[in-house]
């Protein structure tokens, strides 16, 4: 098989691209159906390419989303318990409902004081992403390297931050860990932009994901499992909203390794999970992603963040160190970014709503704990400065022309971006 053809089908691998449709994906695997709270799988099977003849990696740049946590509004647990309590009284719970209220109740208790914090799991993940930057990467992180740490202001973020420092720290006690979580960062690293944020709330973009969320939840069969009573679910309880969030918590509890003693995620079928990701993953696709819907103009949101990466990376390639910098946030900002580098396949334009699922699916862009980087390499005695993309630790094409894939030429990338950014500016 000649070379070109061979990196093509580990490209096409890498970039997620699949014979089998999102429906048969979740089948397999109804954890996918958590889309954002989905638990970072490990990469361990993720093929890198050798680099050209010469060249050696000396500087990453990431964007890295927190790892696995609780969930970040209380209500979220507090709500549906409140709901199935309240039946509860009047005798109106199945023994399915009562067993969920006593889960729910658990999960309460469980998260007080914690709402919104990194769970074990979400510690475990940043670590092993951590280790393995440094086995793939071990000249980046030889001899006296330099890390520049930078996190939101949010604990899940800062404590993933300080996971992955303690753990290069760990594997060269050498290697000089500068980390930061400041305001002085945040119009870059968690950016908000009002005008562009502005078209999600357009009376078509509401509508569209109304109708799109009420065509596909089908709450009838789980209210006939929880409930004993149909006129009391009539008159007091709003089925679809229950269903949902429902859905989110027992999303989530993948990112817990402790037990609740009830398995939540069991009283929904594999089609229900499959239908109420259908609804998140469109509404992720137009609020976040390349939708026409809203203009294309989302993923411009982290404008600044690309910049800073085009900066800090014209930064460190001209000095004759190595080392790398490492930024912490948000689902909210790893899935423009990746949008907006044009990474893979994440720029999929769909304009039917039915057609996304197969077309652009969250959960392969962005989990609990995803990541981009940017690996840099440098030949001795050549100015000719290369770099590859990954997208959680798997090999992504980037939007320029290259006779070496999946390593392109810096200058060309880089003067791709700056373009991109300076015609969105004007």
């Amino acid at each position: 098989m000649k070379k070109s053809i061979l990196l093509a089908l580990l490209l096409s691998f890498a970039i997620g691209l699949s014979a089998q449709t999102a429906k048969e994906e979740i089948f397999a695997d109804v954890h996918r159906a958590a889309g954002t709270y989905y638990a970072y799988p490990g990469s361990e099977n993720a093929r890198l390419t050798p680099a050209p003849d010469g060249y050696k990696p000396f500087y990453i740049s990431t964007y890295q989303r927190h790892g696995s946590r609780f969930l970040t509004n209380g209500k979220d647990y507090e709500e549906p318990l409140h709901i199935l309590k309240k039946a509860d009284e009047v005798g109106k719970l199945t023994p399915l409902g009562k067993t969920v209220m006593i889960a729910l109740d658990s999960l309460v208790k469980m998260s007080q004081g914690r709402v919104g914090e990194l769970t074990p799991l979400g510690a475990v993940q940043h670590t092993g992403v951590a280790k393995r930057m440094f086995m793939n990467f071990p000249e980046v992180f030889e001899g006296d390297a330099k890390i520049d740490a930078r996190s939101t202001i949010v604990i899940r973020c800062i404590l993933s931050m300080m996971n992955e420092c303690m753990q290069l720290k760990s594997m060269n006690p050498l290697i000089e860990v500068k980390s930061d979580a400041s305001m002085h960062d945040m119009n870059y690293m968690n950016h908000s932009d009002k005008a562009i944020t502005q078209l999600r709330k357009s009376p078509e973009v509401e509508s569209a994901l109304k109708s799109f969320e009420n065509r596909h939840t089908h709450s009838e069969r789980l209210m006939n499992a929880l409930f004993t009573d149909d006129n009391y679910v009539k008159q007091n309880i709003k089925p679809d909203q229950l269903m949902r969030a429902l859905f989110k918590v027992a999303s989530n509890m993948q990112s817990h390794t402790c037990q609740i003693g009830f398995d939540l995620p069991s009283i929904f079928t594999k089609q229900e999970c499959y239908d109420l990701w259908r609804i998140r993953n469109w509404g992720w696709y137009v609020n976040y992603g390349p939708s026409l819907l809203t203009k294309g103009a989302m993923p411009y949101i982290e404008s600044r963040l690309l910049e800073n990466f085009l900066n800090t990376a014209d930064t460190c390639v001209v000095s004759s160190g190595h080392g790398a910098t490492m930024r912490f946030g948000h689902d909210t900002c790893i899935l423009p970014l990746a949008v907006l580098m044009e990474l893979g396949n994440c720029t999929k334009v769909v304009n039917d709503p039915e057609a996304v699922a197969d077309e652009w699916r969250n959960y392969k862009i962005f989990m609990m704990a995803s990541n981009i980087q940017w690996v840099f390499y440098r030949k001795p005695g050549s100015e000719d400065i290369l770099v590859k993309a990954l997208l959680n630790e798997h090999e992504v094409s980037l939007p320029v022309k290259t006779d070496i894939a999946p390593y392109y030429h810096w200058k060309e990338v880089e003067a791709y971006y700056r373009n991109k950014l300076m015609v969105f500016k004007k």
